[in-house]
């Protein structure tokens, strides 16, 4: 069965010949959610706390919902469950097949062919050779782009590169899957077809964690939420419970 559990997770970046105490460090403090400080072993070096002692457990047939403005730490949270950053201490225990449904073109090649990236980007998710073979005609289908497929990917377009990396991404069904709202797929037909192929995607999914500014998305979609601030869980529990919280701290 697919599980998820964070104990205490933290990440923390760098940045490098930053001035510490500078206006403008106060300023993106208050305006985004990782917390500025400097490093003591060098004043050239500041260090944003992206995610703070975060606990979280999630078992099979759950959808949580993260909420909180740009910059909460909604999206390094994704991150750390995709595997794509390491916590700096804590620990991270995901048990089943993940697929991250953003930053979905990590994993492809710009000079490689449109075929060739669906193999990469399978292998990426963690498939083989073989199983991505057997999905390549569905999924050359599904994006629509034709004798493209034949040509490296830096000739697409944003959007016929999102299509590529949609279709490939969501050709297996995972036990976890970890969603962005602001995922895009191209023009409008395009899109109604992505939407009803992701709606029966997750009917299938073990667990899904959806980060979205969208409260009717996450009320659709979501039975538990939580609200984090400057990357911390500030409060979590049903979904409805957690998104009267968020209205009231932004004056709503």
């Amino acid at each position: 069965m697919a599980s998820i559990q964070l104990e205490n997770v933290s990440v923390s970046f760098p940045v490098y010949n930053a001035a510490t105490r500078s206006i403008k460090n106060r300023i993106i403090q208050s305006a985004t959610g990782g917390q500025i400080r400097s490093d003591s072993t060098s004043q050239r070096i500041s260090v944003v706390q992206a995610l703070q002692d975060i606990n979280l457990k999630l078992e099979d047939g759950d959808r949580l919902g993260l909420i909180g403005h740009n910059g909460a730490g909604k999206t390094t949270l994704l991150r750390v469950l995709g595997g794509i950053y390491e916590p700096n201490s804590g620990r991270v225990s995901v048990a089943g097949r993940t697929v991250p449904l953003f930053d979905i073109s990590l994993g492809m090649d710009q000079e490689s062919t449109g075929y060739e990236n669906i193999i990469l980007r399978g292998l990426f998710l963690g498939l083989t050779r073989r199983e991505m073979k057997a999905r390549m005609d569905e999924i050359a289908d599904f994006t629509e782009l034709g004798d493209f497929l034949d040509l490296p990917i830096r000739t697409y377009s944003a959007g016929m590169q999102m299509r590529l990396a949609f279709a490939v991404s969501t050709s297996v069904v995972p036990d976890i899957l970890l969603l962005d709202e602001g995922i895009g797929a191209g023009d409008a037909a395009f899109l109604h077809k992505a939407r009803e192929r992701l709606a029966r995607f997750t009917e299938k999914v073990s667990i899904i964690v959806l980060s979205s500014h969208s409260d009717e998305l996450v009320r659709n979609m979501c039975s538990k939420a939580i609200l984090m601030e400057h990357g911390q869980v500030v409060h979590a529990g049903p979904t409805e419970a957690v998104l009267e919280r968020y209205k009231a701290m932004r004056g709503f």
